[in-house]
């Protein structure tokens, strides 16, 4: 089981909008990670994508990995907060308002799903159980005694015609 992460630095965005976006991928297939990325409409989630194909990338060249992407997962995703970068703005009267520009540190790890190797002659995980065929000990439904409507406006009409 391999597991590499990458992590993308100084990213110019806050690292609550880009937790926003990592909540998306947390936990999913890489290849559905990626999908979910290139269609959400945030601007960090193309910084995001960069780093997740950053990840996928450091563990393909690790020893040990067993060379199929499809295996791979989200395995943590996290935004630490980077330093902001304080700037000043005019205010009337002579006042100053401050501006605070924020950047985030992006860290994707992924790690590699191991494989389940069934024994033989075992039923496969998520096989179900034969059923009985024909007995399978239910009763046919009974049929309504009478053949009349339950509700009593039916009944009128038919005995006011």
């Amino acid at each position: 089981m391999v597991a590499a992460h990458a992590t993308a630095k100084y990213v110019r965005t806050s690292a609550q909008k880009a937790g926003l976006v990592m909540d998306l991928i947390r936990g999913r297939d890489v290849n559905l990670a990626l999908a979910t990325l290139k269609f959400a409409r945030k601007s960090v989630a193309h910084d995001i994508e960069k780093v997740l194909r950053s990840a996928i990338a450091n563990a393909q060249l690790k020893e040990g990995f067993g060379g199929d992407v499809e295996r791979l997962y989200v395995s943590a995703c996290y935004a630490d907060q980077g330093p902001s970068l304080k700037r000043v703005r005019p205010a009337p009267m002579g006042r100053a308002f401050r501006i605070v520009k924020r950047t985030a540190h992006l860290t994707v790890r992924v790690t590699e799903r191991p494989v389940k190797i069934a024994a033989v002659g075992e039923p496969a995980e998520g096989a179900r159980p034969k059923r009985a065929a024909a007995g399978s000990g239910r009763k046919p439904a009974a049929p309504k005694a009478g053949g009349r409507s339950s509700s009593p406006k039916a009944g009128a009409k038919k005995a006011g015609v």
